[in-house]
């Protein structure tokens, strides 16, 4: 051995060449070489480190390499605490522990007794001195990674010397024992090495946790972490049973939302791409270096393959010597070929994991920060967006255009809507809720797709240079002939790639559009279902649809194109440079005919993710850009953001004096900043006929689940702009102080900026001169022990989805005594006692399950129990009663829990709260009209002057409001007055009971997907196109072996010299180079690229004449007849895929068209018990992402899962056939397969199902914290829920990393599995196969084949699961409890009924009803009988089952007992349609719909516009003046819908007359705001106010004429001018007609006929009002004297008793005829 060393002077005289491994002298040098190498660099490194000390790369390198997160610096974020600890830990962790002594040992042995062994020439012997003395110089609990490195080196140059001399053995025995030594020594270490920990836990981490709550993928050992196996045991958990949430283990603390945020937070860079760059760019770098090493290994693969092949066919054609060297090296190649696949896959995880650990962190930084963003932006909710007014419709516009411009006009509106149609796709500042959801479900989602498949970006082009070397190689510059035909391919490639961006524009408008039709139908479902007008709106929702349906279309085709494009690519490419080199005189041998085909064939996957990955990056542009103009838009001042101020301890102007109040301030609502550019657009906007979409092309490719969930019932309250701009409201010159620990009463007239003066406290309006002085430091506490800190009660109370009882607490800890006491206080006990769960009542959404004062006085209670100093209330009184606030002004005001406390009370109610107060400002058209402390006032005189205002206020209020809190109602439907329906009235309960949910859980399937669901989806897309397409699948493969077998034809149809071999060369590629394929390429075009594409050229030497007996021409004289025909079989594969792409796209677009037309018929007509337990958003769901699903993937997985497996069975039968031995072992290795595939398929579902699931609270719960973003600041509880938020992130992404986990687990099981199967039918093929190299090579392909189609069929089988999960869903709402037909064809009533003449119009006998089968009776045994013409009024307290009652008529429940039969027909017998269609109700909130107010008047077009025009008027909606005006108006009426001015819309919930009031001289009408039928309504009719929305829906009433009128009154949010008008049109309109009121307020029902009173379910008094107040402790009667007005009400229904009724007007003379027809 030691004769090595003299070589090294001449450098091995014998070599041929420096690779030439057959020579001993080449393999000496290079197995001492390289690990010395490795070695002399590491000693190098650190030799300059400590000499120069400091870091040897520059600053901008070395920053990238750094690791973003270490597991340490994570979990000491994570908890807050000092970095002291950490830094401790992390010395005892990493210094030697008592686990490594017997490494240390074991390593430093070893390396010493190889160094002084002198076996190994001078270098080896340095190197394993190195291994010897690392471990003890620098001793390390944790893996070490340069000994790795050194140790494996050494282990290949080790095999390459042994390997080199089994086949040329010039060795003696002593020489070939040390070998073996020297190996079996580097197994020990390397396995004592692998068995090491990659990371140590620090004391922070409960060591038994570890695998069950906290990841193992920190802690794992080496081989662990190479394996992979720290996942199996999630995998063994799911195979047998269903997962839940506890059963996945939390995230590595490297990749949890809270501290990854953070620290992403700290890295401020000028673009939002930098600061994700930096952030992730050691992910990235390893990422893109792993898959460089990936795309070598697979390269490598063929060429062993050729080697094996060659060597097979020299030993076949030497005389059979019985162990020539060419056979053991075959098996030698083997081997290593079976390790290069094993390399090649390790490598893959890896890269793969890195890259997935990038896109997730991506993707957490991303949500947290647009959350950030929106706990800190300023509030821009009531804002409307200058150019996102909608469009008139387009021929409007354009009939309004040719009237009014000139050529040169239009010319110019051309170019200028041109250059607004360019800007319009531009992201622009100033979102609102939905857009802000869809960043973060939408946006946020695509850039972590991006990032996870990025790496295709740097593998394609490296394979496509690899691959044209080869083929330069092989066939000159002609190969590059073919390119020539991408070159011209290219120009069609671009055009379709624009194209499909314009019609993603057109989808995704479309979408928004058909997305609002269906917002708008599900928000206000039971108000459609009162007027039965579901049909027209189901058809309104299917034209909406079918616009969509037409993009789709377009989308489809162009995909197909697409598609063609790139499968006809790599054919023509190859067909092309063959001819090119015939043509140029070659002869195309057979191993350049095959080799340039395989490497074609490598081409052309690499050619096809170019241009998809080309379009995925633009659209991650587009979302990046939106992301980043929305966290540049305005924020808060510091003093308002708790979250600010603990970013920046600086010293702030204000907080030096303590107290609350303005100084000499300016303030205006908050605005959009806008530039000069928008200032024109805007100036353009109304010339603009296009519609501009406010989003950016890829709103959201996937809408995710939840985004709706939010988004949804924001009203979209696109007001408006009148084309004259509004007068802003502004504060102006405000100074005020609020007195310390005193009471301040704050009033005003409607409108003059109350609201405002507490928002400018607050911070949260746009300060343009003077200061604000607030003081927020929850960290100082006063004398009294409250903290220096805000608590708020906004006038629309926001209240979470949440109990009662979380709700006040609002994250304040739980003190039984205060809370008691604060309950107490705000008058809630009584209504808790009402409550079945008592304080543990959930309260919907925006508290939909309690009444409007019961609302108002939670969030009362909330702002009283936080310990603050500052306790600001606006005009909490007002939704209550008079009783109430007595009580509350007595218990609360004046009470203890307010005292040393600075509370500002807005109010009317000056008079009963001015003896508890001290101070008071009175507002007035946005200035300090008067203010002072109450005694000064009192002496100045000005007192009764500033009562005697808010006295008329207060009298307005009163009488828009109940008059006593029993009558109160809950402000939202009628339904849920009945709180929490049912919930309320089974009072009887037993404690103890968990509380009743008021919406159910969202339901999870588990186990496999059924059958039925398969069947029900191949049912609606058409089993004749499923047919057509399994032909298609099984025509490919035919076509695709034809390929094969002319090949085999080709090849023998050369003239052979006797000893020629036959070459063979053959592609392979792993599955793993496109693992995300799937996931990440648009509109399923990857269900058709070959993904297994070993595709097999050899030849086979069968040595008949003729292949098929037939003479073949000779190939080296007719090449072009070969060329032609393989070009034929090509195309045709190209032509079958793109038909059975074509058929596909129609079956998906088939499913999806009658998919949702059947779940939209089931939704809307489902009862309505399932709307009011259903939330809004869980309905858009199944719309949204499910049917979009449906739309565009769920088809391509399907189709995928065919070819895969189709494929696999095509690859059986050709190894079965050619060689059936194989079958034994594929029969054990299909076993594995299946253990592994079944345990990745049931763990991956479940984990993917609650990923979806619990992806939808973030949304909701994000759409819930904007819309209270102003209550959240004030109380400076921002972080608390950006913790709440990082926790619901971890627990989606904890989901949705383990899924991917056990996918890469997956992945490199089966490569290893596939690769074990190549090696045994390699080595079979060796020792059998006798017939040469041809069947060997393809049996080995087939083999390949074989195993990655099993790993792709695994794939995408989970991937059909998964999208088939939205069939599921979909099928889940098909059998939703539907109401009774609509029409029952044989029971139809009779045109004239009901008849306003029958004596008993209505007789109710028996009545019992209930909710719900478990269910208590909510009525019992009510029975009456109504006369035609009455007016009865329904009285009783909140849950005495009133609008039960009214609903019973409508049939919205049916009675369980009794009848309700109507002029003589029992209603159960009728269809609902006919019933509803022929009475009337006018519910509390009356909805409006967008369109005109035509539309929402007469929606079906049965009545003229002077008859509409005649019922507004009666309701006082238009004046005389108007009326007059009319036709004038009409020409500017499209855009001349008012504008609420923000400040009113916000100010006090009734509109005053500064606003449209319906007002009665014409000097009030202001010329911009006058009502016409083409009076544009914006959706839930947000540009009306609250009164006027009354007023049209009862305008709508008189037009529809009905006998019997059922009106649920409305509460106070109506002023009292609004409310004496309704009362007078009741009264003067429905003179004819039966009219049943639900009523909330006394005076209301005092004047009519007879009053129904309930109690408890039961009627417990019927009579007529002068009957009933002298009942002696009658029900009405207390009612009556509790209200405050007894003797007004006495009086009045004496006046009726003797027939001094108001003044009843005839019924117009034509009213008869047309209650007949109607």
């Amino acid at each position: 051995m030691s004769t090595n060393l003299g070589h090294h002077h001449t450098w091995c005289p014998h070599a041929t060449s420096v690779v030439n491994v057959s020579d001993s002298c080449i393999r000496d040098a290079w197995s001492s070489l390289t690990p010395a190498a490795i070695v002399a660099l590491f000693l190098l490194v650190s030799l300059l480190r400590r000499t120069f000390k400091k870091p040897i790369l520059p600053e901008s390198i070395s920053k990238l390499w750094r690791p973003f997160l270490s597991i340490e610096e994570a979990e000491a974020l994570e908890g807050d605490e000092g970095e002291d600890e950490t830094d401790e830990d992390l010395k005892k962790a990493t210094s030697t522990g008592q686990r490594s002594v017997w490494r240390t040992v074991l390593f430093a042995v070893t390396g010493l007794f190889q160094t002084l062994g002198g076996l190994f020439a001078l270098l080896t012997a340095g190197t394993w001195f190195y291994t010897g003395l690392r471990p003890v110089i620098r001793p390390s609990a944790t893996a070490m990674s340069d000994l790795l490195v050194v140790y494996i080196a050494l282990l290949c140059g080790g095999v390459l010397k042994l390997g080199g001399e089994m086949i040329h053995s010039h060795w003696e025995t002593l020489e070939w024992v040390a070998a073996w030594l020297n190996i079996g020594s580097l197994l020990v270490v390397l396995s004592a090495l692998f068995s090491m920990p990659l990371n140590i836990p620090s004391s922070r981490i409960n060591k038994d946790d570890i695998g069950t709550t906290i990841s193992p993928d920190d802690y794992t050992s080496l081989f662990g972490w190479t394996t992979f196996s720290w996942v199996y045991p999630i995998i063994k958990r799911g195979r047998y049973t269903t997962l839940n949430e506890d059963d996945v283990w939390n995230l590595s603390s490297t990749v949890r939302s809270k501290p990854v945020f953070k620290k992403f937070s700290d890295m401020k860079q000028p673009s939002l791409l930098k600061q994700l760059w930096l952030a992730n760019s050691r992910d990235l770098i390893l990422d893109f270096a792993l898959t460089f090493v990936s795309v070598i290994f697979q390269y490598s693969s063929p060429v062993f393959l050729k080697l094996i092949l060659d060597s097979i066919g020299q030993r076949d054609d030497t005389t059979r010597s019985p162990d020539p060297p060419s056979y053991k090296a075959a098996y030698i190649y083997a081997v290593l070929m079976f390790l290069s696949t094993l390399c090649k896959a390790e490598a893959d995880v890896q890269h793969l994991w890195y890259g997935r650990r990038a896109s997730t962190r991506i993707r957490s930084e991303l949500m947290a920060a647009i959350y950030d963003k929106a706990l800190k932006r300023k509030d821009l909710s009531g804002i409307v967006q200058p150019t996102e007014n909608q469009p008139t419709s387009e021929d409007d516009s354009k009939t309004k255009s040719k009237k009014k411009m000139s050529r040169a006009e239009k010319k110019r509106a051309a170019k200028e809507a041109k250059k607004l149609e360019k800007s319009a796709d531009e992201p622009k500042a100033g979102a609102d809720v939905g857009k802000i959801v869809n960043l973060m479900a939408g946006d946020a989602m695509r850039m972590q797709q991006t990032i996870s498949g990025i790496y295709f970006l740097y593998s394609a082009p490296l394979e496509i240079t690899i691959a044209c070397i080869l083929l330069y190689q092989l066939l000159g510059l002609s190969a590059f002939a073919g390119f020539f035909v991408l070159l011209l391919g290219w120009p069609l490639n671009s055009v379709l790639s624009r194209r499909s961006i314009r019609i993603q524009k057109g989808v995704l408008g479309a979408r928004d559009k058909r997305m609002g039709v269906l917002n708008e139908l599900i928000g206000a479902v039971k108000f459609i279902k009162f007027f039965a007008w579901e049909d027209r709106w189901i058809q309104r929702a299917l034209d909406a649809r079918e616009a969509e349906m037409k993009w789709m279309i377009k989308g489809r085709i162009n995909s197909v194109m697409f598609n063609l494009l790139w499968t006809l690519a790599p054919i023509l490419v190859s067909i092309f440079s063959f001819f090119a080199y015939v043509w140029a005189g070659n002869e195309l041998t057979i191993s350049t005919a095959f080799t340039s085909i395989a490497l074609f064939n490598l081409i052309r996957t690499p050619l096809n993710v170019i241009p998809t990955w080309i379009v995925q990056l633009l659209q991650a542009g587009v979302a990046l850009k939106r992301i980043s103009v929305y966290l540049d838009e305005e924020e808060v001042d510091p003093q308002v953001s708790s979250l600010m101020r603990a970013d920046s301890p600086t010293y702030l102007p204000g907080e030096e004096e303590l107290g609350l109040g303005l100084e000499h301030a300016d303030l205006k609502w908050n605005e959009v900043a806008s530039d000069k550019k928008d200032e024109e657009e805007q100036v353009d906007a109304s010339t603009a006929t296009s519609p501009t979409s406010p989003s950016s092309p890829e709103i959201t490719l996937q809408v995710e689940d939840a985004d709706l969930e939010a988004g949804v019932e924001t009203s979209q309250s696109l007001l408006f702009s009148p084309d004259i701009e509004q007068p802003r409201f502004e504060l102006k010159d405000i100074n005020v102080r609020f007195p310390e620990g005193q009471l301040t009463v704050v009033t005003g007239p409607t409108a003059s900026g109350k609201t405002a003066l507490l928002m400018a406290v607050l911070g949260e309006m746009t300060l343009k001169a003077g200061r604000i002085i607030m003081h927020k430091n929850p960290s100082r506490i006063d004398e009294n022990g409250y903290i220096h800190s805000i608590s708020f009660a906004a006038q629309t109370p926001w209240l979470r989805h949440q109990s009662i009882k979380e709700n006040v607490l609002f994250g304040s800890l739980y003190d039984e005594e205060r809370y008691k006491q604060v309950i107490e206080a705000c008058a809630l006990q009584p209504d808790l006692e009402m409550l079945e769960d008592g304080d543990a009542t959930e309260i919907g959404a925006r508290g939909v399950s309690l009444s409007g004062g019961q609302k108002a006085r939670v969030a009362l209670a909330r702002a009283v129990y936080a310990r603050t100093k500052y306790v600001l209330l606006d005009d909490p009184l007002s939704a209550v009663d008079s009783h109430t606030s007595r009580y509350l002004y007595e218990k609360l005001l004046c009470g203890p829990l307010l005292a040393n406390r600075t509370v500002v009370l807005v109010t009317h109610h000056v008079e009963l709260v001015l003896p508890g107060a001290h101070y008071l400002v009175r507002m007035l058209d946005g200035r300090i009209d008067t203010q002072g402390t109450v005694e000064d006032l009192r002496d100045q005189g000005l007192l009764e002057h500033i009562t005697y205002d808010a006295a008329a206020d207060v009298h307005k209020e009163e009488m828009s409001r109940s008059d006593e809190k029993d009558i109160e109602t809950s402000n939202n439907s009628p339904v849920d007055e009945e709180p929490s329906e049912g919930a309320a009235a089974d009072t009887t309960a037993g404690e103890g009971k968990k509380p009743r949910k008021l919406v159910k859980e969202e339901h999870r399937e588990t186990g496999g997907v059924k059958w039925a669901i398969y069947k029900s989806y191949l049912k609606a897309s058409s089993y004749w196109i499923w047919g057509f397409l399994a032909f298609m699948v099984v025509v490919v493969q035919v076509l695709g072996a034809s390929e094969k077998l002319w090949i085999t034809v080709w090849g023998e149809a050369y003239p052979k010299p006797s000893n020629e071999t036959s070459p063979t060369f053959f592609s392979f590629r792993s599955f793993a180079a496109m693992p995300d394929y799937a996931e990440n390429l648009p509109n399923g075009i990857h269900s058709h690229h070959h993904y297994h594409e070993s595709v097999f050229h050899t030849l086979a030497n069968v040595n008949t004449r003729g292949t098929f007996g037939f003479e073949w021409p000779d190939a080296s004289v007719h090449p072009y007849f070969y060329v032609g025909i393989y070009g034929a079989i090509g195309i045709s594969i190209a032509l079958a895929n793109v038909l059975s792409v074509t058929a596909q796209y129609t079956a998906a677009l088939r499913a999806s068209r009658v998919l949702f037309k059947k779940l939209l018929v089931t939704v809307v007509k489902a009862t309505f018990r399932f709307h009011d337990t259903t939330p809004q958003g869980r309905m858009l769901n199944r719309f949204g992402k499910d049917i979009e699903t449906i739309d565009s993937s769920l088809a391509g997985s399907l189709q995928a899962v065919n070819t895969a497996l189709a494929s696999f069975f095509a690859a059986i039968v050709i190894i079965a056939v050619v060689f059936p031995y194989f079958l034994v072992p594929a029969l054990l290795i299909g076993l594995a397969y299946r253990e592994l595939a079944i345990g990745y398929l049931n763990t991956g579902r479940d984990l993917r199902r609650m990923e979806s699931n619990s992806r939808s609270p973030i949304f909701s719960d994000f759409g819930e914290v904007l819309e209270g973003i102003v209550t959240v600041r004030a109380f400076s509880a921002e972080s608390r829920f950006l913790d709440n938020l990082h926790a619901k992130i971890d627990t989606t992404t904890k989901m949705w990393w383990t899924f991917w986990m056990t996918n890469r687990w997956l992945l490199l099981n089966f490569d290893a599995l596939g690769g074990l199967a190549v090696l045994v039918t390699t080595l079979f093929s060796i020792a059998t196969l006798s017939k040469g190299a041809g069947l060997a090579g393809l049996c080995i392909t087939s083999a390949m084949t074989f195993t990655s189609s099993v790993y792709w069929a695994c794939r995408f089988w989970t991937a059909l699961e998964l999208d088939l999960n939205s069939v599921e869903r979909i099928v889940e709402y098909l059998n939703l409890p539907q109401e009774p037909p609509a029409i029952i064809e044989n029971n139809r009533p009779p045109a004239y009924w009901p008849s306003s003449t029958s004596e008993s119009l209505i007789r109710v006998e028996d009545l019992v009803v209930k909710y719900a089968p478990d269910l208590p009776a909510v009525l019992h045994d009510v029975s009456f009988t109504l006369k035609a013409g009455e007016r009865v009024g329904l009285l009783g307290r909140t849950g005495s089952g009133k609008s039960t009652l009214a609903m019973s008529i409508l049939r919205f429940v049916d009675p369980t007992e009794g009848k309700i039969i109507i002029d003589g027909i029992d209603i159960s017998t009728i269809g609902v349609h006919d019933l509803r269609s022929r009475l009337t109700f006018i519910p509390q909130d009356a909805a409006l719909f967008s369109g005109t107010l035509r539309d929402n008047l007469d929606p079906f077009g049965e009545h003229t516009d002077a008859e509409c025009i005649d019922v507004l008027r009666r309701v006082h909606m238009i004046t005389d003046s108007t009326y007059v005006s009319r036709v004038a108006s009409r020409e500017h009426s499209a855009s001349s819908s008012r504008v609420q001015s923000r400040a009113a819309s916000i100010i006090d919930g009734q509109e005053s007359g500064n606003l449209v009031s319906s007002a009665s001289s014409a000097t009030e009408v202001d010329t911009k705001t006058r009502i016409t039928l083409d009076t544009k309504v914006s959706p839930g009719g947000t540009n009306f106010s609250q009164g006027q929305r009354q007023l049209i829906a009862m305008a709508r009433a008189l037009l529809r004429r009905s006998a019997i009128i059922v009106l649920d009154e409305a509460t106070s949010s109506i002023d009292f001018a609004t409310d004496a008008k309704i009362q007078t049109a009741i009264r003067e309109e429905f003179g004819g007609s039966l009219l049943l009121t639900v009523a909330h307020r006394l005076r209301t029902v005092i004047d009519y006929d007879r009053l129904i009173v309930l109690d408890k379910g039961e009627i417990a008094e019927f009579d007529t009002p002068h009957n009933l107040i002298h009942k002696e402790n009658g029900i009405f009667r207390q009612m009556c004297l509790k209200s405050g007005t007894f003797t007004e009400l006495e009086a009045a229904a004496a006046a009726k008793a003797a027939g001094n009724k108001p003044l009843d007007l005839p019924a117009p003379t034509d009213e008869n005829p047309h209650s007949s027809q109607s």
